[in-house]
């Protein structure tokens, strides 16, 4: 069985999980509609590459 030959100090411990984080989502602003958006997504209000792709009228 693998046991380390010295303790492993905060630092090393650290550095080894520096890389190790959470990633900000790309927002980007949309001209077309005044809101922030994923890029490559639709809108909250429907427009993707200014287009209206999603129609907001309810149909039953």
């Amino acid at each position: 069985m693998a046991v380390p030959k010295r303790k492993s100090s905060k630092q090393r411990k650290r550095q080894r999980r520096a890389h190790i984080k959470l990633a900000t989502p790309s927002m980007q602003f949309d001209v077309a509609t005044g809101e922030y958006r994923l890029s490559h997504h639709v809108s909250p209000s429907g427009m993707y590459k200014g287009e209206k792709v999603i129609d907001d009228s309810k149909e039953a």
